[in-house]
C-alpha cells in the first residue's frame, strides 16, 4: 500500500509541474512578445537594433518568470487535476481507497518545489540577468557617456561626472553628485545635492548643496544656495535609466533599504518590492492550496475550459489586487509589509474555507 501511494505521489506530482510548466511556457512566450513590439519602437536610438531589442527580452525572460509563477501555479494545477478529473483518474484514485485529502497533500508536496524554485531564481537568477539587460539597453541607446548601477546611474556631462541616487518623481530626483573636472581630468570641485528639480527645458536645478572646491593642495568646502545642470536629462530618460526596485535581488534590496533609512530618506518602494519578494513563495504555494478548490469544491461540476477560465479570472484579479494595494499603500503611508501580506492572507482564508467544505 504504501509503494501504491509513493507512485500516486510521484504521479500527481509529475502532472502537476508538467501542467505548471506548460502554462508558464505560454504565458512567458505571449508576454515576452508583447515585450518586443515595446523594444522595436526604440531601434535606430543611438546604435540600438533589432539584435538588441531580441538580446533585452531574453534576459529578462527569468524575471518575467518569476513574476508569472504564482499565476502559473493556480492555472497549471488547475489544468493538471482538471484533466485528471475529466477523465475519471481521480474518481478511480478515490475508489481504490485513497482520500481526497491524500489528493490535495501530494498536490501541495509538489508545490514545495515550485516554492524552492521561486525562492533561487528570484535572488539569484533573474536580478542579475535583469539588470544586465537594462545595462545593455541603456549603453546602446546612450551610448558609453552612461553607466547604470544598483545604487542609481552615472552619467557624463560635458566635463563632469554626475552621479543620479534615485528618481522621485517625473520631475524630481535625489541623492546627486556631480564631480567637476578641468581640461586636465583632475578634480575641480564636488557638490553633493539632495534634491534635484527638472523643469521643462530639462534643466535640474539642485537643492540642499554642500560642495567642495579643490584648488592644488587647498580644499575649500562651502554651502550653495543653487547649482544647474544645463539641458541635462529629461523624465523619461531618468525612469530608463534607473534599476526599478523589483529588479533588485531581496539582499540588494535589504541593503539599499538601510542606506536610505540611515539617510532618513523614504524607503517604502524598496520596501514593498522587498516584501514582494519574500512573499512570493508563499503565494505561489497558497496558488496551489487554491487550485484545489476548483477540482474539489463547489467548481468541481463544471468542465475544464470553464475551470481555466475561472482560474484565469482569478489569477488576473488577484495580481490586479497585489499591485493596487502595494501601490495604494505607498500613497496613504501604510506599511508595505501589510499591504503585500493582505491580499495573500485573505487568499489563504478563502482557499481554507472553500476547501473545508469540500473536505
Amino acid at each position: 500500500m504504501n509503494e501504491s501511494i509513493k507512485i500516486i505521489d510521484r504521479y500527481l506530482g509529475r502532472n502537476t509541474l508538467q501542467g505548471f510548466f506548460l502554462v508558464l511556457s505560454v504565458l512567458v512566450v505571449l508576454l515576452s512578445f508583447m515585450e518586443l513590439l515595446i523594444q522595436v519602437k526604440d531601434i535606430g536610438k543611438g546604435s540600438f537594433q533589432m539584435a538588441d531589442a531580441f538580446s533585452f527580452v531574453a534576459l529578462t525572460i527569468p524575471k518575467r518568470m518569476v513574476d508569472l509563477m504564482p499565476v502559473a501555479a493556480l492555472l497549471g494545477s488547475i489544468v493538471a487535476l482538471g484533466l485528471l478529473a475529466d477523465h475519471q483518474e481521480l474518481t478511480a484514485m478515490q475508489a481504490a481507497g485513497i482520500s481526497v485529502q491524500r489528493i490535495a497533500f501530494s498536490v501541495l508536496g509538489t508545490s514545495v518545489v515550485l516554492m524552492l524554485t521561486a525562492i533561487l531564481m528570484a535572488e539569484f537568477v533573474a536580478p542579475p540577468l535583469d539588470q544586465m539587460a537594462r545595462i545593455q539597453r541603456s549603453r546602446a541607446i546612450y551610448g558609453k557617456s552612461v553607466t547604470m548601477s544598483k545604487e542609481g546611474f552615472w552619467v557624463r556631462h560635458g566635463n563632469a561626472f554626475v552621479h543620479v541616487g534615485r528618481a522621485l518623481s517625473a520631475e524630481k530626483a535625489a541623492d546627486i553628485e556631480v564631480y567637476e573636472l578641468d581640461e586636465s581630468g583632475r578634480l575641480r570641485q564636488f557638490v553633493a545635492a539632495a534634491e534635484a528639480v527638472i523643469d521643462r527645458r530639462h534643466d535640474w536645478l539642485l537643492k540642499g548643496i554642500h560642495a567642495k572646491t579643490f584648488s592644488g593642495d587647498s580644499v575649500e568646502t562651502r554651502s550653495m544656495d543653487e547649482y544647474r545642470l544645463n539641458a541635462f536629462l529629461t523624465p523619461g530618460q531618468v525612469a530608463l535609466l534607473q534599476l526599478p526596485p523589483d529588479s533588485l535581488s531581496l539582499s540588494d534590496l535589504l541593503s539599499y533599504i538601510r542606506s536610505l533609512e540611515e539617510r532618513a530618506q523614504n524607503s517604502k518602494a524598496y520596501a514593498l518590492a522587498f516584501w514582494q519578494k519574500v512573499c512570493l513563495p508563499v503565494t505561489t504555494g497558497i496558488m496551489v492550496l487554491l487550485s484545489l478548490t476548483f477540482i474539489f469544491g463547489s467548481t468541481r461540476t463544471r468542465n475544464a475550459s470553464q475551470r481555466i477560465f475561472l482560474g484565469m479570472l482569478t489569477g488576473v484579479v488577484f495580481h490586479l489586487a497585489n499591485q493596487i494595494f502595494g501601490h495604494l499603500g505607498l500613497i496613504l503611508n501604510i506599511p508595505p509589509i501589510l499591504t503585500t501580506l493582505l491580499p495573500v492572507g485573505l487568499v489563504l482564508i478563502i482557499a481554507l474555507r472553500l476547501l473545508r467544505r469540500a473536505f
